[in-house]
């Protein structure tokens, strides 16, 4: 099974939680609803679960073994990575381009 596709569909900038992300695999299996944790100065992932009557937790789906696991959680975290340089970059931009707009603005004064 490959990984075909992983998009980060929100970022977080408060708390321990800093993504939810969806992964595709073979072109034709989506799953949505990881999360990326930044816990400890380490970076994982969680499964999307479900809350029992009983107030615990039970992932739907999750990895059979260490090596896919491993495999998901790089690909997530390296997305998550890519989303967050992408929108600190953004952010520059328009910092920089309302800089430029508020100049402007004051020479044409």
């Amino acid at each position: 099974m490959e990984i075909t596709d992983v998009k980060v569909r929100k970022l977080f900038d408060e708390g321990p939680m800093k993504a939810i992300v969806s992964v595709t695999f073979d072109h034709q299996l989506a799953l949505h609803d990881i999360k990326v944790i930044n816990a400890r100065e380490k970076f994982f992932i969680v499964m999307p679960s479900r809350k029992n009557p009983d107030e615990t937790y039970r992932d739907i789906v999750h990895p059979i073994n260490a090596t896919f696991r491993a495999k998901l959680e790089d690909a997530v975290i390296s997305a998550y990575e890519k989303a967050l340089a992408e929108a600190d970059q953004y952010t520059e931009y328009t910092e920089g381009a309302e800089a430029v707009a508020e100049a402007a603005s004051s020479e044409a004064l």
